[in-house]
């Protein structure tokens, strides 16, 4: 038995990582790199970059894949999306222990939120321009009148944006909640 114990305690003692403080400054680093993209994402909601073009294709691929689900899904369809595929990417990070690709995916998805958050608020005013131009419709318009909530865009919209904001600081912190 004593024998048994001590070769499973080898083998632990092999795989466990040495700590020191480079570690703790390791950890550290992809926050340190996020934290002042975080910060101008959040300052400046509403203008758009390359990142946005990317959002922008899998909003529109969103509206393909839930278009058999009826008018109001294919209409959310676009903005699932944008929440579905950087969650899955987190997720699929999570699930293989790799904390950093958790806050770049976790990173992304508070970005969509943040762009989502412009999205809904225009949904009274309609003044983003519009892929198809005046030919479609406005997402949020259509969804927040079917809700009967459109006159209340502006609280939809803080609302998308403070979830940005917690997903932001949650991406900053999670080297406090996901330990090596």
């Amino acid at each position: 038995m004593p024998d048994e114990f001590n070769k499973e305690l080898q083998q632990s003692l092999r795989k466990a990582k040495l700590y020191s403080q480079t570690s703790e400054m390791k950890k550290w680093l992809p926050s340190i790199i996020i934290l002042p993209i975080a910060i101008y994402w959040t300052l400046n909601r509403g203008n758009y970059g390359l990142i946005d073009n990317v959002d922008l294709v899998i909003h529109e691929a969103g509206h393909l894949f839930f278009m058999f689900f009826g008018k109001f899904i294919y209409t959310l369809g676009g903005t699932l999306m944008q929440i579905i595929l950087p969650s899955l990417i987190a997720f699929t990070f999570f699930r293989n222990n790799y904390r950093t690709g958790v806050q770049f995916g976790l990173l992304w998805l508070g970005q969509n939120f943040n762009n989502i958050s412009v999205y809904a608020a225009d949904a009274q005013a309609r003044k983003l321009p519009l892929l198809g131009g005046n030919k479609v419709y406005h997402d949020w318009h259509y969804l927040l009148n079917e809700l009967g909530i459109l006159e209340y865009d502006y609280l939809v919209g803080y609302t998308f944006y403070a979830i940005a904001i917690l997903i932001f600081i949650l991406t900053v912190l999670l080297p406090l909640i996901i330990k090596d």
